[in-house]
């Protein structure tokens, strides 16, 4: 694992049991309203896509994951703009910068994709 560095997932969800389960049901009735591409990519409708799994347990980089309300909880006090979501922040030291934005993230289709485009950056 890379000293004091991570990458920050934001999803454009809510944690907790109630509305995993109500992003399960909308990703499978209208997917294309689902305003979460980070959550579709790395989440089917019931679990973590496998491809996703196993990229994430063999990097070397540790992979923070926080809800819409988590992050804005953990990073106002320390940022003046939050980023539109979904978001992947990259965490060196203290210091933190945007690695993929909401547009960006919103035009990936594939899990591959997403995961050549982190490999590439980090």
């Amino acid at each position: 694992m890379q000293k004091n560095k991570a990458l920050i997932f934001v999803y454009n969800a809510n944690s907790g049991v109630h509305n995993s389960l109500l992003d399960s049901v909308h990703k499978i009735l209208s997917p294309k309203t689902y305003e979460c591409n980070l959550c579709e990519l790395t989440f089917g409708a019931i679990s973590e896509n496998r491809k996703w799994k196993a990229f994430r347990k063999k990097s070397d980089i540790e992979m923070v994951f926080l809800h819409k309300k988590e992050y804005q909880r953990k990073f106002k006090s320390k940022f003046e703009k939050l980023y539109d979501l979904p978001v992947i922040l990259y965490q060196d030291n203290y210091d933190l910068s945007l690695l993929m934005g909401k547009d960006e993230l919103n035009q990936i289709e594939k899990v591959e994709t997403l995961i050549e485009k982190i490999k590439s950056r980090i």
